[in-house]
């Protein structure tokens, strides 16, 4: 991805390995190469429920670290609004990876009891109302198949489409990400 502008906030949406996630990473290291002064965050939402999940997350911190050295990793599953109002700062970048996966572990907890999806909507709709530097949200979009079988499912579906419209609104560019390929939706590239 050649030389790119770092937007106020942009919603970066795609399916599975769709590059979703370098698409942001590549945003940060632009945003930490215009100022020595500039810092970058990176929220990881995801929680390791079983053996291949712990692995993916920490080949994913060894890859960001690699390419990133400068990004700030913090993980946070649950309370992302309180962590992006901790971390947003006018001089630094955050990347929130992703919306698909707190969304999850805030309707599907390992334990404990769900909150509402209403909830969720109000949680997001605070974090990107509170940012005071570049957000950069990652979601997934899986509404684009066909109607989940369960109930469940689709409630989930559900709720992460209002979720990712919700954000699509609020932020000043939204990118939809397919094979590695960056398509703007919504604002300037």
């Amino acid at each position: 991805m050649a030389e790119l502008r770092v937007a106020r906030s942009e919603l970066i949406l795609g399916g599975q390995k769709s590059g979703k996630t370098r698409r942001a990473e590549a945003l940060a290291a632009a945003w930490l190469a215009q100022s020595a002064a500039h810092r970058a965050v990176y929220i990881a939402t995801a929680q390791a429920g079983d053996e291949e999940m712990h692995e993916r997350i920490a080949r994913h911190r060894r890859d960001r670290a690699q390419r990133v050295p400068a990004l700030q990793t913090v993980e946070e599953p649950d309370e992302l609004a309180r962590a992006i109002g901790a971390h947003s700062r006018a001089d630094t970048l955050v990347i929130v990876d992703c919306l698909t996966l707190w969304l999850t572990a805030r309707l599907l907890p390992l334990a404990g009891v769900a909150p509402s999806a209403q909830s969720a909507d109000d949680a997001i709709a605070a974090a990107l109302a509170a940012a005071a530097g570049p957000l950069v949200l990652v979601s997934n979009e899986i509404g684009l198949g066909v109607i989940p079988l369960g109930a469940d499912t689709r409630a989930f579906v559900d709720a992460l489409g209002r979720i990712n419209q919700q954000a699509a609104l609020a932020c000043e560019r939204v990118t939809l990400m397919a094979a590695g390929l960056p398509l703007v939706l919504k604002g300037q590239a």
